[in-house]
């Protein structure tokens, strides 16, 4: 007897019936090296016993090689799969498990076998928890507190939208950066990021300062998705209104046909040039290159971000 399996249910079931989106070849600044070596192996390895998710793994970061090679994972708590739909993301989408009390200090014990200096924790959007994860992303930032009190901690965290309070608990914990990322410019909301609402997640980092007007506030937006300049140049001027003191800026990479298409491909030099055009509306720090992305190299820019804030202290 032949038994017929049922297909695997797709990755982005909202996305499985809509046609093929054009795909450009990528030119050469965008390529990368393919991950692997004994770091990575071993970075891997630790993931996996602790039975953790990455957002390196999920959303299918170019840079992956290259951070886990020097064992730097960014953290994805409250499971793998999100209560949104992005046009961009390459992360499941559906209704999630519940969540894992023992999360927190899984996250923890694998930030201290891999002897992070600074750690990056983000999550999916949990649309159906009361408090959007506010509560498990603080008890995440306590935990590792206790385990590796040497470890700068960043957190990336959703907009909690309609979450009254969420954000509050997640400033509490102190972490040590707050992140929340715009992602596009607003006109392109509707298309891609239909979830969520652009002058929500605005006020929600000018509520972060509001809070603690010690924590770094940390955002980013993604080139090539139908945006113009005076658009990107407008969430800069936004951003700045909101007192975020860390901007990056990447290019957008196409996960699959059924994925937002790349508009274009933004050359270096035009990252550079917003570069300069961010540190000059006062940024304190800016990471624009076709291969940023927020926790690229997040280590050695928390560095930088500290001696930045320092030098414009009165002394």
């Amino acid at each position: 007897m032949v038994v017929v399996l049922d297909s695997v249910r797709p990755r982005h079931p909202e996305k499985a019936g809509r046609p093929d989106t054009p795909l450009i070849p990528k030119p050469a600044w965008i390529r990368v090296k393919a991950p692997g070596g004994g770091a990575f192996i071993e970075t891997s390895r630790i993931v996996r016993e602790h039975g953790l998710h990455t957002v390196c793994q999920e959303a299918s970061c170019p840079n992956i090689g290259e951070c886990w090679a020097v064992r730097h994972a960014t953290f994805l708590i409250m499971g793998d799969t999100c209560t949104r739909a992005c046009a961009f993301c390459d992360v499941k989408t559906g209704l999630p498990g519940p969540l894992d009390p023992a999360e927190s200090s899984s996250v923890a014990d694998a930030t201290a076998k891999l002897g992070l200096r600074h750690v990056v924790v983000t999550s999916v959007d949990r649309d159906d928890l009361a408090d959007g994860g506010g509560a498990h992303f603080a008890a995440t930032i306590r935990a590792i507190r206790a385990k590796s009190p040497g470890t700068t901690i960043e957190v990336l965290t959703p907009d909690f939208l309609r979450k009254d309070g969420a954000l509050e608990v997640v400033v509490e914990a102190r972490p040590d950066v707050f992140n929340h990322n715009l992602e596009t410019v607003p006109s392109r909301y509707l298309t891609v990021r239909p979830g969520a609402r652009y002058f929500h997640s605005v006020r929600l980092l000018a509520r972060v300062k509001e809070l603690d007007p010690t924590l770094f506030t940390k955002s980013g937006i993604m080139m090539g998705l139908g945006e113009v300049r005076n658009e990107v140049l407008q969430v800069m001027d936004d951003l700045r209104s909101a007192e975020v003191d860390f901007l990056t800026v990447g290019q957008y990479l196409q996960p699959s046909r059924k994925h937002h298409e790349v508009v274009r491909y933004v050359p270096p030099e035009e990252f550079e040039e917003l570069k300069t055009v961010a540190y000059a509306k006062g940024f304190l720090m800016v990471a624009a290159s076709p291969l940023t992305r927020s926790s690229h190299h997040a280590g050695e820019d928390f560095a930088r971000l500290k001696a930045a804030r320092a030098a414009k202290l009165p002394r």
